[in-house]
């Protein structure tokens, strides 16, 4: 039987009967038929609260002042795959809900009928128009689409840290030096409120919550199992709130700085002795007996925030659409998020089409590729083993149904790494500049192995998603570099070097590192491009330059200077003949 330690317990209090703050109203001239941000208001009161200027009271004033708001879009619960015009079973966002009748998941759709009444332009400038903006809600990259993501909630019930308009990075150098590519961007999920994409959802589901707590609604607060990432999210988020937070946490399977997060956010922890999927279970039986919310990507509502960040993608863009986005995948509701944002474009007119996907699985938690690579014949769990990237080792995912829509409706792929692959693939990167989890790790070797099968071509413009920020798995790195990871080459490590504290001793280390190359350049016997694994010297100079070179030899150095010397002399003796044929000939004139 699964043994549970107890790690924090806040004193949590039921007192469901929350209030607003006092606020005192500004006028505002009204423009747009949905209001992005107010530029400047006219105060007409001469005194104010210490609370009347605040945001929030900002966005209930808007409310307030602009009847045009009060438009009729909205958002219901809908069996996943059924279709909304013809199913009789619905539920509002406000019933507290998880699966069908049937048991199979649910899925938020919206009345595409209310968005439509407004051309795909008029999106585009909508959501532009919100950018870097500090009005409320819509500092966030998630409620600067607030129409399409929960479009009835009240901006005073939503808890948000602006989360979102994360960094698109042009990853110049990995992709031209290890796969010829000039067109390769990573979409930095991981810089956020707590280190990872899951922001993105949490902030819609919580805000929910809150919305349900302040309606009487018999909940005492949320409740997930994660491997990390989840946890920290919504431990951050509920404590914003004031709503108390239960986690279930796999015993010995998260990193150091993931379990620290929900301690210190006040979350009442459990760390149980098993693994994801067990704690997945018993937080399903957990919430249907007990007044709390289930925050997992079972509960559909996460998944209206996480595809933001592909409307943020075709934004930085400036609407252009990329040919390829990579995703790594665990419980696969991600993948599935990024393909409703896309769709979602194209159908209301922001774009004319979407990108293929490509989900990224790590090989010791690979179900979905092993069902992709039975031509999609039969899904079988697996037990999923320990790997570096420890938020996608789950062997029984919870959206696979969505993953295989999303990667059938956008002709996608699937590809794995090993754990020698991802973690070489995270040095590599870091090498670059970056500073990318393992889950990235897993992303980037999909496309090294896209690369080099020739099914991502050189000028296909790609974005590998990067999940969650490398300061969470800094143990991973320091393993890897030390060369302490059993059973891995680790190739491109990278550990400091130890002299002693003198002139002559940095001196002769340093001689001996600048006559040859550096350990990280050097990945095979015979230095190859990554991307087409031929020798480099067939490569283009300024593409594969850093594994073009091969050990340099102090006898290897002495021969070219003593080369080099021999040219410039020859150089010398053809300017000095020169010179004196000219001097000669103004004498004879």
């Amino acid at each position: 039987m699964a043994s549970s330690y107890l790690l924090q317990c806040p004193n949590f209090s039921t007192n469901l009967n929350l209030t607003s703050k006092p606020t005192t109203l500004k006028t505002t001239p009204s423009f747009l038929l949905i209001k992005a941000a107010a530029s400047s208001s006219n105060n007409n009161t001469s005194t104010s609260t210490a609370t009347s200027n605040n945001i929030r009271d900002e966005a209930r004033h808007q409310n307030l002042t602009n009847p045009q708001q009060n438009h009729n879009f909205s958002a219901k619960y809908v069996p996943f795959g059924a279709d909304p015009a013809t199913s009789t079973e619905s539920y509002s966002l406000d019933d507290i809900v998880y699966r069908s009748q049937s048991g199979g998941l649910l899925d938020v759709h919206h009345d595409f009928s209310a968005l439509k009444a407004f051309p795909g332009s008029y999106w585009r400038a909508l959501f532009d128009s919100r950018v870097g903006k500090t009005t409320w809600p819509y500092g966030s990259g998630v409620w600067s689409k607030k129409e399409w993501v929960l479009p009835e909630i009240s901006s005073d019930d939503i808890v948000s840290a602006f989360e979102g308009n994360s960094n698109l990075f042009w990853a110049e150098r990995f992709g031209k030096q290890f796969l010829e590519m000039n067109d390769l961007w990573v979409k930095h999920c991981g810089i956020s409120h707590t280190g990872s994409f899951k922001d993105l959802g949490m902030t819609v589901l919580v805000s929910q919550v809150n919305r349900l707590r302040k309606m009487n609604k018999p909940l005492f607060g949320v409740g997930c199992a994660s491997t990390g990432d989840t946890s920290a999210a919504l431990s951050a988020y509920c404590a914003s709130a004031g709503i108390p937070s239960i986690v279930f946490l796999p015993a010995n399977k998260i990193s150091i700085a993931q379990l620290v997060q929900p301690i210190a956010n006040g979350a009442f922890v459990l760390s149980i002795d098993t693994d994801f999927d067990g704690c997945m279970q018993l937080i399903r039986e957990v919430t249907s007996e007990l007044p709390i919310y289930l925050a997992n990507s079972l509960n559909s509502l996460r998944l209206e925030g996480q595809k933001t960040a592909a409307i943020e993608i075709l934004q930085q863009f400036d609407w252009e659409v990329p040919d390829w986005v990579i995703v790594p995948g665990g419980n696969l509701g991600n993948i599935y998020a990024f393909y409703k944002g896309f769709h979602m474009c194209k159908e209301l007119g922001l774009v004319d089409k979407i990108p293929r996907l490509v989900c990224a699985q790590a090989a010791n938690a690979n179900p979905l590729y092993l069902y992709y690579k039975s031509a999609w014949k039969e899904f079988k769990a697996v037990k999923a083993n320990s790997t570096f990237a420890s938020a996608i080792q789950i062997g029984d995912p919870v959206s696979i149904d969505r993953a295989v829509y999303a990667l059938k409706k956008s002709n996608g792929i699937v590809e794995e790494a090993t754990e020698e692959e991802l973690m070489d693939a995270m040095a590599l990167a870091d090498s670059t500049g970056m500073f990318i989890c393992p889950h990235t790790g897993v992303a980037l070797t999909a496309l090294m192995k896209l690369r080099k099968s020739g099914v991502i071509r050189s000028s296909d413009r790609t974005v590998v998603v990067s999940t969650a920020h490398g300061l969470k798995f800094t143990q991973s790195k320091i393993d890897y570099h030390s060369n302490n990871i059993k059973e891995m080459a680790c190739r491109y490590a990278n550990p400091p070097v130890s002299v002693a504290a003198d002139f002559g001793s940095v001196m002769d280390v340093l001689k001996k590192y600048l006559s040859k190359t550096p350990k990280w350049c050097l990945g095979l016997e015979e230095p190859t491009c990554v991307a087409t694994s031929e020798p480099a010297k067939r490569c283009k100079p300024d593409i594969c330059s850093c594994l073009q070179v091969a050990s340099v030899t102090e006898k290897q150095l002495l021969k070219t200077a003593a080369l080099l010397c021999k040219f410039l002399t020859q150089v010398l003796i053809i300017l000095i003949v020169v010179n004196r044929k000219v001097e000669s000939k103004n004498v004879s004139k």
